[in-house]
């Protein structure tokens, strides 16, 4: 008989709703925002400020609603995340990772998921490309490897970790015979060695260090392929769905940046001539046009995620244009946060260079290394455009 699920053991007092999170993040933003000194000198979360986390529910929001989960949409989990980041972008890249939870639990059978997943807030990370090795052996694998950017994991349940399933020492082709055979583990995180690198210009309290196993047996229960999801709903009808509050982090540092220099205006005046920032040509010009291409970005994110979402619900294949306008966005995204953090820091002046005084100095930081991850890369930009002028690209790739 399997272990108690979640949807057994959760009471309705314990229930949240979409709204209810989204409300909770919000208040703990500013929580966030004063302890972000502390979490990025720490290098990884406090065990309490994971638990502030916790206690807003976005570790729960993919969870399915037959577990009592509140199975939130890919809009309505962005929103949560984007809040989390305006207070500290380490705890909300943290919070996008460790909400993946409740997806990759429909990856599994549903009496092994509740096994696995005792709890709807149980938190899990790791890196799913296949840098690893999994050996077949009787009713499993045995799996080694080094995997790097483990973002959560230092507090994290259980870890994932990409694989090339192997087959008599040779890599094994993949079932629709396109490359190797590209499989996800889970394990629990003391199963592997946790290997302190992580010393970065920023998202330095994401604790994203690189981990390691050798020789680990895994029951093949306990893996599986994003291409075969075993729960349905839209949350599961592609392959992206754990990409998809990605854009929530830098559209929240954004946010914060350009709020904290809208009121740095109501007092400052310009040196050089005497003008209030908030009467100077060159403060007004670049304050609204950083609203603009703010306001651009959010709508093209949540905009193409719920015309996705709405698609995805009426089970309706894509167009090309339809499957990279969410990959586009998510770029763009990366893009236009990056941009607009750096054009604020430089209008603030000499005064944000000082870590300790100013906040600007860490939102440039942060946004400079989250735009270095793979999916604000340029090959994602290659890889669309391919699509949009009649290329093939395999869905394994994530793009959808």
């Amino acid at each position: 008989m399997p272990a108690a699920g979640p949807s057994q053991a959760i009471s309705d007092a314990d229930r949240l709703d979409a709204q209810e999170i989204l409300e909770r993040a919000r208040k703990a933003a500013p929580v966030l925002r004063e302890r972000a000194e502390e979490i990025e000198q720490n290098r990884q979360l406090p065990r309490d400020v994971v638990e502030i986390l916790r206690d807003t529910g976005v570790f729960r929001m993919a969870a399915p609603g037959s577990w009592g989960g509140p199975e939130m949409t890919s809009v309505q989990q962005t929103e949560v995340i984007e809040a989390i980041a305006t207070g500290d972008a380490s705890a909300a890249w943290c919070a996008m990772i460790g909400s993946d939870s409740g997806i990759f639990s429909g990856y599994l059978d549903d009496a092994v998921a509740r096994a696995l997943f005792p709890r709807l807030d149980t938190i899990t990370a790791g890196f799913v490309n296949p840098t690893g090795r999994a050996d077949r052996v009787p009713g499993g694998f045995r799996v080694s490897g080094k995997w790097h950017f483990g973002s959560g994991m230092t507090h994290s349940d259980l870890l994932l970790a990409g694989c090339v399933v192997h087959r008599d020492g040779a890599p094994e082709s993949a079932p629709d015979g396109d490359g190797v055979h590209w499989r996800i583990v889970i394990a629990r995180r003391e199963d592997f060695s946790v290997h302190d690198s992580w010393y970065t210009t920023g998202l330095a309290g994401s604790g994203s260090c690189d981990y390691s196993t050798e020789d680990l047996f895994v029951p093949e229960e306990h893996t599986f392929s994003l291409l075969e999801p075993q729960r349905t709903g839209t949350l599961h009808a592609a392959p992206d769905a754990i990409l998809r509050t990605m854009p929530g982090v830098p559209l929240g540092v954004a946010r914060a940046a350009l709020d904290h220099v809208r009121e740095l205006a109501a007092t400052r005046t310009d040196k050089s001539t005497g003008t209030p920032w908030s009467a100077h040509y060159r403060f007004t010009t670049a304050i609204a046009e950083a609203e603009m291409d703010l306001a651009a970005a959010r709508y093209a994110v949540y905009t193409s995620l719920a015309e996705q979402w709405a698609r995805l619900e009426r089970g309706q294949q894509p167009t090309p244009d339809e499957r990279v306008a969410t990959a586009l966005a998510r770029y763009k995204a990366f893009e236009v946060a990056r941009s607009i953090v750096n054009r604020l820091y430089t209008l603030v002046g000499g005064s944000a260079i000082y870590r300790k005084r100013s906040p600007m100095d860490r939102w440039l930081r942060d946004v400079s290394t989250m735009s270095q991850h793979v999916d604000a890369g340029v090959q994602n930009l290659k890889a669309a455009g391919e699509l949009l002028l009649g290329g093939q690209i395999p869905q394994k790739t994530l793009l959808w």
